[in-house]
């Protein structure tokens, strides 16, 4: 029998989670091929979500957990799932049943097809906020345009991978995780199922815009350079307008009565020169930010309490 972990991170999910377990087992209970395992992971959340994980394992054989010291965020979340996951195949869903368990089934169909990794790709982000809908759109197309690796528009974290495929995310150990471009980087072939998005009936998002903003800035950093080209290519052009500017004052001084306003044309380069250089000096504090903490090599997440023994985490 094909055994088969659901990685399910969790922060401040104790309106959902049960509802969760209920709904995903009603459609895991249909696949008799399959045996399943629920592997919860607690990242600090505040609520009762992590003693509900307990009653859950208590209650049920297939309900594994993992509770970390901290709120470490949803990237070491799925990082603690993939490292402790022993199953043939490997889900990764969010608890707020945003991720319909009815797709299990359909995904799985991929797998049987014989692909690496089946993945969810929104259709529309209708029920989003309208900013938040224009800023997700845009990160895909920027992202694309400026790294050589390329996401799908949408794409989810739900998927089903096999575990050649999860053993490969396990040796890219970084600490600034960006799991969609680190999916995208081990390449594996992956079969992609449109779905229509689901709007949150309990709980609420624990994403801001802030948050959003933070996490689409290292994602872009973590797998690309095109940014510190960019600023290679703005030094030269600023060089060449301020070589023909100068040769421009030159050239009018010679003339009588000529006048280019120097006075105002020096303000503009000197507001254009500033904002480049805060604008570069933002870009390379990215990256050095990037090289501070991976050169720290702190673990990606401690944990405070698991009910997974040994014999369960995978060496």
């Amino acid at each position: 029998m094909t055994t088969c972990d659901i990685i399910v991170p969790c922060y401040n999910e104790e309106a959902v989670i049960n509802a969760f377990y209920e709904e995903t087992r009603k459609i895991t209970d249909t696949m008799t091929d399959y045996r399943f395992t629920f592997l919860f992971v607690d990242d600090g959340s505040k609520d009762k979500t992590f003693p509900l994980m307990k009653e859950l394992a208590a209650a049920h054989t297939d309900v594994r957990y993992i509770s970390f010291s901290r709120n470490f965020g949803k990237e070491a979340a799925m990082y603690a799932g993939f490292s402790h996951s022993t199953g043939d195949l490997v889900i990764i869903m969010d608890a707020d049943l945003q991720h319909p368990p009815t797709m299990i089934p359909v995904m799985m169909e991929g797998i049987k097809e014989g692909y690496d990794c089946a993945a969810a790709r929104r259709l529309t982000r209708d029920k989003e906020r309208g900013l938040q809908n224009l800023f997700s759109s845009a990160f895909y197309q920027v992202s694309n345009m400026l790294t050589e690796i390329k996401m799908p528009q949408n794409a989810s974290d739900f998927r089903i991978m096999r575990r050649s495929m999860v053993d490969a995310i396990l040796k890219l150990s970084e600490v600034e995780r960006f799991s969609k471009g680190i999916f995208a980087w081990v390449g594996f072939e992956t079969k992609w199922y449109p779905y229509e998005n689901v709007e949150r009936t309990l709980g609420t998002t624990k994403w801001s815009f802030k948050s959003l903003m933070r996490y689409a800035i290292s994602g872009i950093t973590a797998f690309s350079v095109a940014p510190l080209k960019l600023l290679f290519i703005l030094g030269v052009l600023l060089c060449g307008i301020a070589f023909f500017y100068t040769l421009g004052v030159v050239i009018c001084s010679l003339i009588p009565g000529a006048s280019l306003g120097i006075n105002s044309g020096l303000i503009c380069i000197l507001l254009w020169l500033s904002g480049i250089m805060e604008l570069s000096m933002g870009i390379l504090g990215e990256y050095m930010t990037h090289i501070y903490r991976e050169a720290k090599d702190r673990p990606i997440y401690l944990i405070r309490q698991t009910n997974i023994s040994d014999a369960h985490v995978k060496n």
